[in-house]
């Protein structure tokens, strides 16, 4: 059943519709709460696991006991030094799985030196946030290399002993043209979200960095796509790699995705009845142009409805400053252009809506992963004309 502009129900006619991506079918998937689900049950606690103290007492403090699938399956490999590739969904703790032993690699070996590539910025600077807190009282500097902030804060703290350098491709590489950076001595990376870096043209740069590494190097690969041109990086880029999939499906069964079809009202009218009811607390709106982004988060804000947007035109400290007014709920509505919402991982988002039509299948499935996160209930809506 679906929505219509009375917020009554009706049977849906599916059409086809004249964009990139057309099948409207992709759009409908009902969540059953009643349907019986396979419970996944850890082979370790996180105290079973050989970690520093520190990173026990850390682990502890921030409530997590057990750990999730992708941590479970993936942390004893790391800690063995093997090469990884990890199929994950969003939203299933796959950061925690590659900080967590590596912090510990580093509180064993300080002289150890860690790159962890990012497709955006926002991602790296979460990445960085997390590892701040999975590393508090060690001591452990990181440094973060983005676009879109000052490059001489950049230098300056790449002069001060670190450990990890968390960064996008573009601005890791303009560092090592520059002679600030000198990945010789750096034997560990992260490769996060590869499919991303792929699909967005940062293959030459990924060579680039990894061909600037130590020989040897231990390589942790994280995606969740695992398509014909993934297949070849992990051939070029791993050793005898272990591959760990907890990914089930495309989309998380407890994400309720369905249509919304423009009829008898505007657009943006279509929007704002929506938006106003008590249940669409924290909603993610997907754009397709930067203009359209700023657009109808301005047109929101006159309606009465608390909106920001975010886009690749936005500096950083902009963008940064949006971002923790939605997480903290000082703005009730994100609208938000494809490649601006990459990595975000913010929880308790209750709505994903599709103003936009996405292009690919690829970009569905990241639109409305941002929703339904860490076993949470999440709705994705996408409006059809």
């Amino acid at each position: 059943m679906r929505y219509n502009n009375n917020n009554r129900f009706r049977r849906p006619s599916l059409r086809r519709v004249p964009q990139a991506f057309s099948d409207v079918s992709k759009f409908i998937n009902k969540a059953v709460v009643t349907e019986e689900v396979t419970v996944f049950t850890p082979e370790y606690a996180f105290k079973d696991f050989p970690l520093h103290t520190l990173l026990y007492k850390n682990i502890s403090e921030k409530g997590y006991i057990t750990p999730t699938p992708i941590q479970d399956r993936a942390i004893p490999h790391v800690l063995k030094g093997e090469d990884i590739v990890g199929i994950a969904n969003t939203g299933t703790g796959k950061t925690g799985a590659f900080l967590i032993p590596l912090i510990n690699k580093v509180l064993n070996s300080p002289q150890e030196k860690i790159l962890i590539v990012a497709p955006v910025r926002e991602l790296a600077v979460q990445i960085n946030e997390e590892l701040k807190e999975f590393a508090k009282g060690s001591g452990l500097f990181s440094v973060v290399l983005i676009g879109g902030t000052n490059m001489g804060a950049q230098i300056r703290e790449l002069r001060h002993p670190y450990n990890f350098v968390i960064g996008t491709p573009g601005r890791i590489k303009d560092h090592i043209e520059h002679g600030y950076l000198n990945l010789s001595g750096f034997k560990t990376v992260v490769l996060d979200e590869a499919d991303r870096m792929l699909d967005m043209g940062f293959i030459g740069d990924m060579r680039l960095l990894l061909s600037k590494m130590a020989s040897g190097r231990h390589t942790l690969f994280f995606s969740a796509t695992l398509s014909s041109e993934i297949e070849k990086l992990i051939h070029e880029f791993l050793k005898a790699p272990v591959r760990i999939s907890v990914k089930t499906r495309d989309t998380a069964k407890n994400i309720d995705q369905d249509v919304i079809r423009i009829k008898g009202k505007t657009k943006f009218d279509v929007l704002r009845d929506l938006l106003i009811q008590e249940e669409f607390s924290k909603t993610l709106i997907f754009s397709r142009t930067k203009h359209g982004a700023d657009k109808l988060a301005h047109a929101l804000t006159m309606a009465g409805i608390r909106a920001s947007a975010i886009h690749g035109n936005k500096q950083q400290n902009a963008r940064q400053k949006v971002l923790e007014d939605f997480k903290h709920e000082r703005v009730k509505v994100l609208v938000a252009t494809d490649v601006a919402a990459r990595g975000l991982d913010i929880s308790d988002i209750s709505h994903v809506i599709n103003y936009d039509l996405p292009a690919t299948y690829e970009d569905y499935v990241h639109r409305i992963g941002r929703t339904g996160r860490a076993d949470k209930k999440g709705k994705a809506l996408t409006f059809i004309e």
